[in-house]
């Protein structure tokens, strides 16, 4: 990947909060709406949902996921020309408690706010999506695939 689209991705994921999770229910794909913080290495995101939400359900019964993040809408004439990467990936809970844990959540409250009272609420919890494999569209005819040591190696820089 080029340094320009490689400095796309990372303003990208610096910048973009909220993107569309795809989960399996029923062997029939679902997509929803999700914060989400990815870790510094771009080795995992995560996102912080209730136990009562269907997508949190779904990942507790296959944790087989994706996560589309997209660049924000600026009105151009092409949507089809929006920067966007394409993460699959494997949903793990995170215990309260557990190595890691206490560090994701401070990352998680200094970019949303809003939801440190979530954290006190039993039914809500951190999810890590472990990436397993990545597309990363920069723009026309600049589409990548990614792994994850690619994706360290472009956080390192």
């Amino acid at each position: 990947m080029d340094a320009q689209s490689e400095k796309l991705l990372v303003h990208i994921l610096a910048n973009v909060r909220v993107a569309a999770l795809g989960t399996m229910q029923d062997e029939e794909p679902r997509v929803s709406m999700v914060a989400f913080v990815p870790a510094p290495d771009f080795s995992a995101y995560y996102i912080h949902v209730s136990r009562l939400a269907q997508h949190t359900v779904d990942m507790q019964k296959n944790k087989q996921v994706s996560l589309l993040i997209v660049e924000p809408d600026d009105g151009r004439e092409d949507p089809q020309t929006f920067s966007r990467l394409s993460i699959r990936g494997s949903a793990e809970f995170m215990e309260n408690g557990e190595p890691g844990y206490t560090p994701v959540k401070a990352m998680y409250i200094e970019r949303f706010p809003a939801s440190a009272p979530l954290f006190k609420l039993a039914d809500f919890g951190l999810w890590r999506i472990k990436l397993k494999s990545a597309r990363f569209v920069a723009g026309l005819a600049k589409a990548f695939n990614l792994t994850p040591d690619t994706l360290q190696k472009i956080a390192q820089k």
